[in-house]
């Protein structure tokens, strides 16, 4: 049974793989045995040897994205799109260009990362897709609003396309995070915010970005053949808890 968890001689590609969460998931890929390519918009963060330089807000570079991993590596058998922004402010205080920001990065982009990585794997038969959702896909967050909107979504393209692929050999699925410090939420998670965290966690602390690398492997692993359409909450037993 061990050998189902291990992804060795599996192409995959980590969009957001240069810190954070996709820098966890990326490791955690190499060490049960995959190719891992990382993608990201900073170039000093870029690792020389496995690093493609993109925006995949702008259409064409994510295409271009792709189709350059597939040239020089053959396939695409994992993807999973880590990319995301976080703005904090009262809902009536949201601007236009605050809309179009958090939505395109953690929303259009996840979408069309998918569909365009989505029909190489299909026209192959096979492949697994891994989107980071969040604990606000399932709760109201006081000054988050954009952020949950966009993270609910998706959950809902997740079950979506995990529905339309699911005949065609291509599993789609999510993890949900809890309470994890990155370098997206570091300045905005300090103070009595952090502690209400910690306080409302039933493990009492908060997580590390490493305890997601099992779940990614897990779902992109041959463990989880008849796993889709599902978002794994890493969150120490938040959503779980009640009073």
């Amino acid at each position: 049974m061990t050998n189902a968890f291990r992804l060795a001689n599996l192409v995959a590609l980590v969009i957001g793989g240069t810190s954070g969460i996709g820098q966890a998931i990326a490791e955690g890929f190499r060490d049960a045995g995959a190719r891992v390519l990382v993608a990201g918009r900073t170039p000093a963060k870029l690792p020389a040897a496995d690093g493609y330089l993109a925006d995949v807000n702008d259409p064409g570079q994510l295409k271009k994205l792709v189709a350059s991993v597939i040239a020089d590596h053959g396939r695409i058998d994992i993807l999973v799109n880590s990319q995301g922004i976080l703005r904090l402010n009262a809902a009536e205080d949201f601007t236009g260009e605050d809309w179009d920001a958090v939505m395109t990065t953690n929303l259009k982009s996840v979408f069309f990362a998918c569909t365009e990585a989505g029909r190489h794997m299909l026209a192959r038969g096979s492949g697994a897709i891994i989107n980071i959702a969040s604990l606000a896909s399932y709760r109201g967050w006081p000054r988050s609003a954009l952020y949950g909107i966009s993270k609910a979504g998706v959950v809902s393209l997740t079950e979506t396309l995990a529905l339309e692929w699911a005949g065609r050999g291509v599993r789609v699925n999510a993890i949900a995070p809890g309470f994890f410090i990155t370098d997206l939420n570091r300045d905005k998670l300090v103070g009595d915010r952090k502690e209400r965290a910690v306080a409302r966690t039933p493990m009492g602390r908060m997580g590390e970005v490493g305890e997601l690398a099992g779940a990614a492997v897990y779902l992109a692993s041959d463990a989880a053949s008849f796993v889709t359409g599902e978002t794994i909450r890493v969150d120490g037993g938040f959503l779980a808890a009640g009073f």
